[in-house]
């Protein structure tokens, strides 16, 4: 191939050398041509409107409710994370109260303010229509975020945030103002402040610095480095709360990060068939092709922005693929990046309509790209209608939503228990049951995890008025009540009963229900203390493979502190 386009142009040109002979998307389409756009439009708003009715009709998943407790508390940041998911929740809350679609009403103006801003970093590198329909088409394609932003995460919160860094690191590759630079460090600092992954867009951004001939230039140039205080400035609130708290975020995370167990076929399925279901089945490869042809250009011409969009996703990517060889990869984790591999799979399309490919070649990558499209949509409103209209389960215990389903029964349960004996508060032995209860009874009655308590530093008092003197009602999974746990906790227990939480008919877990006299919870044990150590919580967190035909290793699916 020859004449290879750059997306970059001097900075003396207000647009790209790449796409001169394209339609130019400043222009609007009139009659036929503006179609695309219309039906663009409609997709959108329709797959917009299904978010809001799942949002709306399906009960909070565990560590949804885990991060709303964190969005009632005025703490500056938190064991597992960083606070921007608690002010995502917050944020959603004050406009719809504390219903399912206020708690995750954040997600979907994420994914809307995330397609605008892809649909204009297309734009202004390819100035081509086609391209930018598929750029703000894929995500809808994609189970990840057609459906899942409506389900919120720290990666839902941090991933308008990355996309607005690389935008305006393509404003700044396209104009050659420095003054880019601080508004690139602002959306650093803010994606940190969502979760710490954004790290791993590290390396994109020091190839966009240091690979193309500009430099020597930038790092002359005091910009850059007032970037990176910006992007700290921003991030300092994650940073005082650790200085705090014995650096405890940053331990927790980095015990993960550098766990290791043996090879496992499993967790490298598990990881592959997680990004086929997630990102799509067309849709992956479409991506990945695109990738590979943006990185192979960028490098190949020292060319900024084609460097920036490959490295951001293609990084990350191995370095997951490496981690799944010996570690269960949680189904989030990769979430953050692909938006940006939507962005340079769109560019790669226009790019390949100015090179010297064959029209065969360029006909079957637009077919595909429509294909994953068209296919992935699809998908993404079979999976609605299960979860929202079918009445079956077709999938067990291992269905991700029937799996933290059914909490309903056990508040029920435990509400009639503390009716019964006139108990005044709830203590569980998990984060899951206690994000439950408390999500359920809405602040009626104090819900306290009486362990673990190195996740509820800074938390406001629960209402130790109601709980000091008071019998208490325990809540706990089988076989949490048979924990070792219990010989550090001094309370007379008495069994009231079980209850079975069950979804569609198919039972997920069972629980006991105990009274509990004779004792007070400590709120702030020491923190050598089993009832507080985070470094316990960190090892829990990680699941080793299952030994051959052994079963299932712990930990739950998604961001969970267990399964990220």
């Amino acid at each position: 191939m020859s004449g290879q386009p750059t997306l970059t142009p001097p900075p003396r040109l207000a647009k790209s050398a790449a796409v001169t002979t394209s339609p130019d998307i400043t222009v609007f389409p009139r009659g036929a041509a503006r179609r695309p756009l219309v039906i663009a439009v409609l997709v959108i708003a329709a797959m917009t409107l299904l978010r809001i009715v799942y949002a709306g009709a399906i009960e909070l998943r565990t560590d949804e409710a885990y991060y709303w407790t964190w969005s009632k508390e005025g703490a500056l940041s938190f064991l597992d994370h960083p606070p921007g998911i608690a002010w995502l929740i917050r944020f959603g809350t004050a406009i719809f109260g504390d219903t399912t679609l206020g708690v995750r009403f954040g997600g979907i103006v994420a994914m809307l303010a995330t397609q605008l801003l892809l649909a204009d970093v297309v734009r202004r590198l390819t100035h081509d229509v086609r391209a930018v329909l598929f750029a703000v088409l894929m995500p809808e394609a994609a189970l990840y975020y057609g459906l899942l932003m409506a389900k919120v995460a720290p990666d839902v919160a941090m991933i308008p945030f990355a996309v607005a860094m690389m935008w305006s690191l393509v404003r700044l590759a396209q104009s050659g103002d420095g003054r880019w630079w601080l508004a690139a460090g602002l959306f650093a600092g803010l994606s940190m402040l969502s979760k710490f992954t954004a790290i791993m867009f590290a390396p994109a951004v020091a190839a966009f610095l240091l690979v193309p001939d500009w430099r020597w230039r930038w790092l002359r140039s005091p910009y850059p480095y007032l970037a990176v205080l910006v992007a700290i400035a921003v991030f300092s609130p994650v940073l005082v709360w650790n200085a705090q708290h014995d650096w405890a975020s940053f331990r927790f995370q980095g015990v993960r990060a550098t766990a290791s167990y043996g090879i496992s076929l499993r967790t490298i399925g598990d990881f592959i068939g997680l990004q086929f279901g997630l990102v799509g089945f067309v849709m992956l490869p479409v991506v990945l092709t695109g990738l590979v042809l943006t990185a192979w250009r960028g490098y190949r011409a020292r060319e900024p922005v084609g460097i920036l969009l490959s490295t951001a996703v293609l990084v990350p990517f191995l370095y997951f693929l490496a981690k799944s060889t010996t570690l269960r990869v949680g189904d989030t984790w990769p979430m953050f990046m692909w938006p940006v591999g939507f962005a340079a799979a769109a560019v790669n399309l226009a790019a390949m309509a100015k090179e010297d490919w064959s029209a065969r070649m360029l006909r079957s990558s637009v077919f595909w790209a429509k294909t994953a499209v068209g296919s992935g949509i699809a998908f993404v409103v079979i999976v609605f209608l299960y979860y929202v209209a079918a009445p079956w389960n077709l999938l067990g215990k291992i269905d991700p939503i029937g799996a933290e389903a059914g909490y309903e029964q056990v508040a029920a349960r435990a509400q009639a228990a503390l009716d019964e004996t006139g108990a005044t508060w709830i203590a569980t032995t998990d984060y899951r049951t206690y994000a439950m209860m408390r999500w359920l009874f809405r602040g009626r009655v104090p819900v306290i995890e009486i362990n673990e308590r190195g996740r509820f530093q800074d938390f406001r008092d629960p209402g130790l008025d109601r709980i000091k003197g008071h019998a208490g009602i325990y809540v706990g999974r089988e076989p949490d009540d048979r924990s070792s746990l219990w010989e550090n906790i001094p309370a007379k227990r008495e069994q009231l009963g079980e209850v079975e939480r069950r979804w569609r008919g198919v039972l997920a877990d069972t629980y006991v229900i105990e009274k509990l006299t004779g004792w007070t919870p400590e709120l702030s044990p020491s923190k050598d203390s089993p009832l507080f150590w985070w470094k316990v919580l960190a090892f829990l967190s990680l699941s080793p493979p299952p030994p051959p035909g052994g079963g299932g290793g712990g930990g739950g699916g998604g961001d969970s502190p267990r399964g990220r």
